[in-house]
């Protein structure tokens, strides 16, 4: 049985991520023009400040030195977070995004869109927002009824406004 490139990285530099307490989400090997890129995307339940993945980018960096994971060729090493509009696919990705928009492709068709109140072993507590001056309406998810999830961006949130008042 071979192994993937991304799969030995993985074995690899998972254990040096995880000494950061830190989750290893992603790693992608590309080649842009003549240079091969190494991106490593990184989270925590707290999140990853910029000295957080400054720290790990470079134990990350220091083991590739160290070993020929990456081959005889010159590469880029970039280490960041998930972006804003993640997709949601482990259960830790949905607890992260508790209190977070998100939409929801269903296993039955259509889509949903609805804020994540808790996130427990079966599935979500969820807040789907009223249309047109209706109150918003609670509702069950259950892991197996999705096929897609994914954060949205919001501008304007309306009970961040309320508790930034009081």
């Amino acid at each position: 049985m071979s192994t993937t490139q991304s799969e030995r990285l993985r074995e690899l530099l998972e254990p040096l991520v995880s000494s950061q307490g830190l989750d290893l989400e992603e790693i992608v090997v590309d080649t842009v023009g003549r240079k091969r890129v190494l991106r490593v995307v990184v989270d925590s339940d707290t999140g990853a400040d910029l000295d957080r993945i400054a720290d790990v980018s470079r134990a990350l960096s220091a083991k590739l030195d160290e070993t020929d994971a990456m081959g005889g060729g010159a590469y880029d090493l970039e280490v960041g977070t998930p972006g804003a509009e993640r997709l949601l696919t482990e259960h830790r990705h949905y607890a992260r995004a508790t209190g977070r928009l998100v939409r929801f492709q269903l296993s039955e068709g259509g889509e949903l869109v609805a804020r994540i109140v808790k996130a427990d072993d079966d599935g979500l507590d969820l807040e789907v927002p009223g249309v047109k001056g209706r109150k918003a309406t609670a509702r069950r998810l259950a892991f197996d009824d999705i096929t897609r999830a994914r954060v949205q961006v919001e501008f304007n949130r309306k009970d961040n406004e309320k508790e930034e008042e009081a």
